[in-house]
């Protein structure tokens, strides 16, 4: 899965990239060019069991970021278009924090009035591709119309009205052959998004309203280059925050994407995988290896709380909370997971 971190100019763009990923981003970007970068999901029960099991390897879930170019007001140039539309998800960063040695484009600091102008850049990105497409299927339709043609028309028809009504498309209900029918346009508005907002200190905590995550990059730095544990733990209660707001945004926008995690543990290795909610079993083994998928026979569950109150994988078997489950069985978030397969 992949998540474009997008923005205005000056919000903290690169700070939040290079806090999440490690990576550090080059001094000189060429324009419309993209930098990608992996970072780990921190959890605590993937934590918990490595303790328990003392593996040679931990293996956390996680997200591949996107930084996109910057997008830019009027419709100058969406070079931030291309790298978004291949991404899974969008994190928007907002900036909240004044800085005399951070300017602003616009003059001043206003979260509200920049999240508008970025709201419209992305309603006007998806109505140009939109009426675009269009005209296209205008146009061959006087050769003639195919119905999954006719079928893609009606649904761009009804996203033309939604967008000059100044909707996201992601308000537009789809049966599973509509959203087939568009699939290849990647509408920006129709991707999942969160908005961040980067604040200052004095607003850490603060409520921007519904669906809003606050993060202050400038705080998160400094955490960041604290190597004494208690010193890190003594500066962030300090300021208020019991966990790094990097843990806490990377468990939002893996929520936003309608994910969850089960497990797989023993002397080996304990690892956290990554599948949509919903999955069912032998979905859930093809994450591990496409033989498990093709072959499967039944999975072994454990649940994480059942396993951490037993203190056992004997003490859970004790308890009669062993669940042996066929292929109809969804996996739940937490799950401990051993899969049985033959091919």
């Amino acid at each position: 899965m992949k998540i474009a971190i997008l923005g205005l100019a000056q919000t903290g763009k690169k700070t939040l990239f290079t806090l999440l990923t490690g990576r550090s981003v080059p001094p000189t970007v060429k324009p419309g060019e993209a930098i990608e970068g992996i970072a780990a999901i921190k959890d605590s029960r993937v934590d918990a069991l490595s303790d328990f099991y003392n593996p040679e390897k931990t293996t956390y879930a996680e997200n591949q970021f996107v930084l996109c170019p910057d997008i830019t007001d009027s419709g100058t140039s969406r070079l931030w278009m291309d790298p978004a539309q291949r991404c899974d998800l969008l994190c928007l960063l907002i900036r909240s924090f004044d800085s005399p040695d951070v300017f602003h484009p616009a003059g001043s600091v206003d979260p509200e009035r920049d999240r508008a102008t970025i709201e419209t850049e992305l309603l006007l990105a998806d109505m140009q591709l939109v009426e675009t497409r269009l005209q296209r299927l205008a146009k061959d339709k006087k050769k003639g119309q195919t119905t999954e043609q006719a079928l893609e028309e009606e649904v761009l028809q009804r996203f033309n009205t939604a967008l000059e009504e100044e909707r996201f498309l992601s308000t537009v209900e789809l049966d599973p052959d509509e959203e087939h029918a568009i699939k290849s346009l990647d509408l920006v508005t129709r991707t999942p998004l969160l908005f961040a907002y980067n604040v200052s200190e004095d607003d850490i905590g603060k409520d921007f309203g519904p669906g809003v995550f606050t993060i202050s990059c400038a705080i998160e730095s400094e955490i960041a280059a604290i190597d004494d544990e208690g010193e890190r733990t003594e500066f962030m209660e300090a300021m208020g925050i019991t966990e790094p707001s990097l843990d806490r945004i990377n468990a939002a926008l893996y929520d936003a994407l309608g994910l969850m995690s089960f497990y797989t543990s023993g002397e080996d290795e304990c690892r956290a995988w990554t599948i949509r909610k919903g999955s069912s079993a032998p979905m859930a083994g093809g994450k591990i290896h496409s033989d498990i998928e093709r072959g499967f026979i039944r999975v072994e569950v454990m649940k994480y709380d059942d396993l951490m109150a037993a203190g056992s994988e004997q003490g859970v078997k004790k308890a009669g909370k062993m669940q042996l489950n066929g292929k109809d069985y969804t996996i739940e978030d937490g799950d401990i997971c051993h899969f049985l397969f033959n091919v």
